[in-house]
């Protein structure tokens, strides 16, 4: 399936997504975007609360000429600090008035609004910085990555650690082979938040918010303070758990250290899955032929068992490299490597540059410059894995074999169900 989202499609207006090309240029991407590094670009935000309100202030430095957000009450916040910002409820009506002004697009949505504003924003050429996860399903991530591509616009997902100094020296660490040949990685995030109660009563929604806009293209259900503004992300129709949340930090570490791409076979061990709400714990096998490397996911409160099996000293951990010379655990502030004895003295040589920060990353990309390090050609892929844990264990753990060129959970009905999401009336494309 290759359908694409246009204008016409988003909006239901007259209004034609070949309107939009006269601002592309020969080589697809915003004739707007040629901007001097000293030249400020005019972004928009979506989702300015939560999230969003740090992701505003990751550009602030630009020229932000509008914001938009279906809860007013809890974008008033960011709205304080840009007395007299032009506000839009309704993100296609923001992005339809001012397409003539507009360089780039911030989201900061919850998952399942992360597809649509992406894929207009891009269709009419406009680069587009977007929260992880990168959306809300397998599909709508290699669709995005596609529209990326095609539109040659400079993108960026919200993988904020990506900078951070320790995953640099264990990228490095990994890549000189310092512990060989790697075999087996483990990653995982503590916790066992999921599950939440599902609400029996429906109050009244409050007036601040938009709550038919906020579902947007997920199926509708009544409004409940415990799934809006927060919990919504221990729901499937609209989050995609503390894998979906966490998933795309951790694995960042094993993806760009062993650089890896799309996994050829996956599995979960079999738990009881709610129909509506995330689970407390889970745990995934990703195989990677390219790289013949196991990598295992888990949300666990007590980690793998490979942490007591080989006694490792795990207190702000989240990975483990498992090599024919050597063991790395990593995480996002330390890291060790085993046997102890055997690189008491080891210093890491550094080669991972340093960056100029993450957000600066994409708005120098917006002006001609490098490709950020999170464009949607990295993080895609990377997101579609984590994603596909999540597909593996709602479809009962049975492993299947990944086609990645053709989207096809083979030997799994139940897991190719769920590759393809279906849109509520009215947001279909």
């Amino acid at each position: 399936m290759s359908q694409h989202i246009t204008r016409r499609d988003a909006l239901k207006t007259t209004a034609a997504a070949a309107t939009s090309a006269m601002w592309f240029n020969t080589s697809g991407r915003s004739a707007r975007a040629e901007k001097s590094a000293n030249e400020k670009l005019n972004l928009v935000c979506i989702g300015v609360g939560g999230r969003g309100s740090a992701n505003v202030g990751g550009v602030k430095n630009e020229n932000i000429i509008a914001m938009c957000d279906v809860d007013t009450s809890r974008a008033g916040s960011t709205l304080e600090k840009f007395p007299g910002m032009k506000l839009f409820t309704d993100y296609r009506k923001m992005l339809d008035e001012l397409e003539n002004e507009i360089d780039g697009v911030v989201i900061s949505t919850p998952d399942h609004t992360h597809f649509h504003p992406a894929m207009i924003a891009m269709e009419m050429g406009k680069h587009v910085y977007c929260e992880k996860p990168m959306a809300h399903s397998v599909w709508e991530v290699r669709e995005m990555t596609k529209k990326a591509k095609e539109k040659g616009v400079a993108t960026q997902l919200g993988v904020q650690r990506h900078t951070l100094d320790n995953i640099h020296k264990s990228v490095d660490i990994i890549k000189a082979g310092t512990i060989g040949k790697v075999t087996d990685v483990y990653s995982w995030i503590g916790g066992s938040r999921g599950m939440p109660s599902v609400p029996k009563e429906s109050p009244e929604v409050p007036a601040t918010l938009d709550w038919d806009l906020w579902v947007g293209p997920a199926p509708m259900r009544d409004y409940h303070p415990t799934i809006c503004p927060y919990g919504w992300r221990f729901w499937w129709d609209f989050g995609t758990g503390e894998t979906g949340n966490f998933g795309c930090h951790i694995l960042d570490i094993p993806f760009w250290a062993l650089d890896l791409k799309y996994p050829t076979t996956v599995s979960a061990e079999a738990a009881p899955v709610h129909e509506l709400t995330t689970p407390k714990s889970m745990s995934t096998k990703f195989y990677f032929a390219e790289q013949d490397v196991n990598l295992y996911w888990a949300h666990s409160a007590t980690g793998p068992e490979i942490l007591k099996e080989k006694n490792l000293s795990v207190k702000g951990m989240n990975t483990v490299f498992v090599g024919t010379e050597g063991i790395l655990v990593t995480g996002f502030g330390n890291y060790k490597l085993y046997p102890e004895e055997k690189f008491a003295d080891y210093k890491v040589d550094q080669k991972v540059p340093k960056s100029p920060g993450f957000h600066k990353e994409w708005i120098n990309a917006c002006k001609g410059d490098a490709p950020a390090t999170c464009e949607f050609g990295y993080s895609g892929p990377l997101t579609e894995t984590v994603l596909l844990g999540n597909v593996a264990f709602r479809s009962g753990g049975q492993e299947f074999e990944w086609d990645a060129a053709k989207l096809k959970a083979i030997g799994n009905e139940a897991a190719q169900a769920q590759i393809v999401p279906e849109f509520r009336k009215g947001w279909e494309l």
